[in-house]
């Protein structure tokens, strides 16, 4: 019956990729509805460029609420062109926008946070008076940051691309009485460029190893990644091969270490506190990291870990329950991770294996689920190229995994993985899924999503792909259609705008239709496109590269269309096709022009080589 499933499967991909079955052309990329902020009665902060507000802070301020006094007052400046004055002493009657926090172990009537509510904030009206108030300092900046959203059209969509509409008035609701707290208390997006500034804009609040005060502090890790060869090095193989994975042919080896051993335990500890103790103050996490391979070890007390609590994942739970035990009363407020990756990434059967209040495993399941169909429906790549693995109905098994590591963790992370590592110059195809995978993991209880592998890559549209994913991470049910919309005019101009929104709609529904779609996928095709598909394609990009904008925002749109030209020429169609005589001067004008755009690469891996040692007759997926 699988099978039989699966050859149905594969017949409506060969119809759907030849164009003989109509595809579903409807594409959603969820969330609520945007709707502007209503105002019943209107109160002007500015009004006609001109204010009698000022902006007030506590006597006590630190250095993250006078940086949100700051912001508030440079951006108002920006769009409205009045300097509101920042003062420590406002009068009690005077017009203020007041910047305040409340401790969240403190309930209050007035503000009504609860313990929970880590980084949120109320905005309100008592009069001539607006409060911003957050659970604490960076919970009030990011409500300044909101209101900013809000009230005047502020947005940052890059660390170099934001937008200050200019408003002569600056207008909320006099009955406004808004609370607002995060999706995920862990959220980070480091996309290339950022910043600290750019980060808080963006309401991302790790950073790994910057404290980032004037911000607010950010989560920071004494150890992070890979991190089994700092707290068990190498070097202690030769006097202890004990210490390290027994591999399945008898062998002894430092691709892991042998977390049952009680020896390797108190070295650890050791080499944790030592860490520690070296790093600089404000960091309170530390991460248990084995290396990128599945060499786990198989010794006698490592398979009955195995055995008894039904996953290979077991040794290292225990392992970072006892690393936690040992250094908590020195460090109380630390919290200790660990990753669930490649054989630790199942969860144990048995429910009696459970983390520790101040462990959370980081779950990085997500880079084997297909990631342009939902996660809950489709299931996991197994990396066989079998018949069954490509077209037959597989089991949700990653969104069951997810829940069940919730049963057993109070506190979870996810590692999203956001591209195709193997071409990150291909359109890859998960910006429909992307809010129903969060919403999911929100509403199981998923904690954080403490790591986007989108930054630093010059991949396709990742420019687009990490603005929604700052905008998910804060607010999982956020309209994303229009979220994209907003960033598409801004960075590709408001003329190319549309054509864009088009082109990617058109290919997310083939793709959805004909393929799936992989974090690490060699499939240079990606999905298929039949020819009038392919030619309603070619049009929209002659429309959008003919629009006008700014010149920064036709450089954009150049440099998206890359990743249909590179499409095009790895399957050899259009002017890229074998009967072309001239298709190698074709693709060396590709290759210029992934130069001229500053794409360095077509594969995350490694860099384009030198023009000298390309072999133009080939297709551009080998320029790796």
């Amino acid at each position: 019956m699988k099978t039989l499933k699966g050859l149905l499967a594969l017949l409506q991909v060969i119809l759907c990729a030849v164009g003989l079955l109509p595809v579903d052309r409807t594409v959603n990329y969820g969330g609520t509805p945007y709707a502007p902020a209503r105002i019943e009665e209107p109160l002007y902060l500015v009004q006609g460029r001109a204010s009698a507000y000022e902006i007030a802070l506590p006597s006590q301020a630190d250095a993250c609420l006078v940086t949100a006094a700051r912001e508030l007052q440079t951006y108002v400046k920006l769009c409205c062109g009045v300097t509101l004055p920042i003062t420590q002493s406002a009068l009690p009657d005077a017009p203020a926008i007041l910047l305040e926090t409340e401790p969240t172990g403190v309930q209050t009537a007035r503000v009504g946070f609860s313990i929970h509510d880590e980084e949120s904030f109320r905005l309100f009206v008592e009069g001539n008076r607006l409060h911003v108030c957050g659970t604490g300092p960076r919970g009030t900046l990011y409500g300044v940051y909101t209101l900013l959203e809000q009230a005047l059209g502020v947005r940052w969509f890059t660390p170099t691309l934001e937008v200050t509409p200019d408003s002569a008035d600056f207008i909320v609701d006099a009955k406004l009485d808004q609370f607002v707290k995060p999706s995920f208390s862990v959220r980070r997006n480091d996309c290339s460029g950022t910043n600290d500034a750019y980060r808080a804009r963006s309401k991302m609040n790790v950073s790994f190893w910057r404290t980032a005060e004037d911000y607010g502090g950010a989560l920071t890790y004494v150890l992070w990644d890979v991190t089994l060869d700092r707290l068990v090095p190498d070097a202690l193989f030769d006097a202890h091969p004990d210490y390290f994975a027994l591999l399945e042919d008898g062998s002894r080896s430092t691709d892991h270490v042998c977390l049952s051993h009680p020896e390797v335990l108190e070295i650890a500890i050791e080499n944790a506190r030592a860490a520690i103790q070296a790093d600089t103050p404000g960091a309170n996490y530390l991460h248990v990291g084995q290396k990128d391979n599945e060499h786990y070890c198989r010794c006698a007390l490592c398979e009955a870990a195995y055995a008894r609590y039904g996953s290979v994942s077991a040794p290292t739970i225990l392992f970072t329950n006892a690393l936690a035990d040992a250094l908590a009363q020195e460090y109380p407020d630390f919290m200790f991770t660990f990753y669930a990756y490649n054989e630790t990434d199942r969860p144990p059967t048995d429910p009696t294996l459970r983390c520790r209040d101040n462990v959370a495993p980081v779950l990085c399941w997500l880079h084997k689920a297909c990631r342009c169909h939902a996660l809950t429906a489709c299931g996991a790549q197994d990396g066989q190229e079998t018949f069954d693995n490509l077209y037959a109905p597989r089991e949700a098994t990653i969104a069951q995994d997810f829940k069940a590591w919730t049963q057993i963790a109070d506190t979870t992370y996810i590692y999203d993985y956001t591209i195709n590592f193997l071409n990150t110059a291909q359109f890859f195809s998960n910006l429909e899924t992307m809010q129903s995978t969060m919403q999911y993991m929100r509403d199981i209880g998923i904690t954080g999503y403490i790591y986007n592998c989108g930054d630093g890559h010059e991949a396709a549209f990742n420019e687009l792909r990490n603005y929604l994913l700052c905008r998910l991470q804060w607010d999982a049910d956020c309209d994303v259609a229009h979220c994209m919309d907003e960033f598409l005019c801004a960075f590709y101009g408001e003329d190319a705008a549309p054509y864009i929104r088009e082109i990617l709609d058109l290919q997310t529904a083939q793709i959805r239709a004909t393929a799936h779609a992989f974090d690490f996928d060699w499939h240079y095709q990606s999905g298929f496109f039949p020819p009038l598909t392919a030619a309603k394609l070619d049009a929209l990009w002659k429309k959008a590269l003919a629009a006008d904008g700014t010149q920064a925002q036709r450089f954009n749109v150049e440099k998206a269309n890359l990743s249909w030209e590179y499409y095009k020429a790895n399957l050899f169609m259009g002017k890229y096709t074998v009967l072309n005589p001239l298709r190698a001067k074709e693709n060396e004008a590709l290759y210029d022009a992934f130069r001229a755009h500053g794409v360095d690469r077509v594969c995350s891996f490694g860099l384009i080589p030198e023009k000298s040692e390309v072999d133009f007759l080939q297709r551009p997926y080998n320029w790796r």
